[in-house]
């Protein structure tokens, strides 16, 4: 490690620099150690490595070598100790601001301001659902709002207690990610009101809980706490459905800002980086994989498609990669 004679900010070298410690960051990491690439490092701004299945407590993240089926828990513990073992390093609490160069990253962490060059780069920044000011809900501005994640977080920090969460819900939202909503929900003791959702009902995979099929929410009521929604049918009606916490899910978008930020050229429709089949960027020697490329991806296919990218990388390294299309 060295540090510049001006700023007095680190410099350092790897030979491979991951951003983001979720399934595909985590996935190509361990590819890449394991392989021989040298010195590779992967960067976490949460202060745990795993991404966002850490916070699922529910089955679906794959299976152990045993057969068993995974929570999200344990496929993130699994692909942690993976990466770990193969020689990766595992950086968390640090997050990447920017780029000094087309290979060369500035961080922020513990130890300060510094700056990594490396030989390649994956961005596996993953993805984020739209917050309520992106998706353009008219009303006033309560408390009590909150995303699939948000709900998550709460939940992993003050455990399932319905004093930090709110005494009547409605999920907004529909598939795999509002069903999960649901369950925590009830998990914490937290009664859902009704599952709002604009597509038909069949997209809605909840029980127990009245759905509100073909249905847009309309107004948020309610100051300094939510008080209620309104809601409009299809048909034209409208209706309040009283609550004091609303729960917004799916809509996700990629984590985008540090692609942008390198001067990325971005696909039109997902907003994620453009990359080819081999996951090669605009950028020769930076590649991205996961979530970053189109929205919410399956945490199963997100590490398969780091898996596929570090290959892409080790072929890079070894100057043998053709030009990306």
């Amino acid at each position: 490690m060295s540090a510049r004679p001006d700023g007095g900010r680190a410099v350092r070298a790897v030979d491979v620099l991951v951003v983001g410690a979720g399934p595909a960051g985590l996935a190509a990491a361990a590819r890449l150690a394991a392989a021989g690439a040298g010195r590779v490092e992967v960067l976490e701004r949460e202060p745990e490595p795993g991404g966002v299945p850490r916070l699922c407590g529910h089955p679906g993240f794959g299976a152990d070598g045993r057969g068993r089926a995974l929570d999200g828990p344990g496929s993130a513990r699994r692909a942690v100790r993976a990466a770990v073992r193969a020689g990766a390093v595992l950086r968390t609490g640090v997050s990447a601001t920017g780029w000094a160069g087309p290979l060369t990253l500035e961080a922020t962490g513990p130890s300060g301001l510094e700056t990594i060059e490396a030989r390649a780069v994956l961005l596996a920044t993953g993805a984020r659902e739209r917050a309520r000011p992106a998706r353009l809900l008219p009303g006033t501005r309560p408390q009590g709002v909150l995303t699939t994640g948000e709900l998550l977080r709460t939940v992993a920090l003050f455990g399932p207690d319905p004093g930090r969460i709110g005494r009547r819900a409605v999920v907004v939202g529909g598939g795999r990610t509002a069903g999960h909503a649901v369950r925590l929900l009830r998990r914490a003791g937290v009664p859902v009101a009704a599952v709002v959702h604009e597509g038909p009902r069949a997209a809605v995979g909840v029980v127990g809980v009245p759905v509100l099929a073909e249905t847009v929410v309309t107004e948020l009521t309610g100051r300094g706490r939510l008080a209620g929604v309104s809601v409009r049918h299809r048909d034209g009606r409208v209706r309040t459905l009283g609550c004091d916490t609303l729960v917004l899910t799916g809509d996700w978008i990629p984590e985008h800002a540090l692609a942008r930020a390198g001067g990325l050229p971005l696909a039109p429709g997902t907003h994620g980086p453009l990359v080819d089949g081999a996951l090669r960027t605009g950028v020769p020697g930076v590649f991205a994989a996961g979530g970053l490329l189109r929205g919410g991806v399956a945490a199963v296919r997100a590490a398969a498609e780091g898996r596929r990218a570090a290959a892409a990388v080790l072929a890079h390294l070894a100057g043998g990669d053709a030009p990306a299309r």
